[in-house]
């Protein structure tokens, strides 16, 4: 079971990891066409999508085997 949870984990923190790294490229070039790059709303925007990817991952990631 403990392995079971260290790979469950280890995959959704990549997959979290990602999401945030493509929220922050997205977040940045948006805002940037704006004006200037407000950091603030990138950091909490960027760690919201992690909070979320996270929680997604609780239903299930297909890079962790079922059995």
């Amino acid at each position: 079971m403990k392995n079971k949870f260290k790979q469950w984990a280890k995959a959704a923190g990549v997959r979290a990891l990602k999401t945030a790294a493509q929220t922050v490229v997205a977040t940045i070039g948006t805002t940037a066409m704006f004006d200037e790059i407000n950091w603030a709303v990138v950091g909490s925007t960027t760690l919201l999508t992690a909070v979320l990817s996270i929680l997604t991952s609780i239903a299930g990631l297909p890079e962790v085997n079922g059995d």
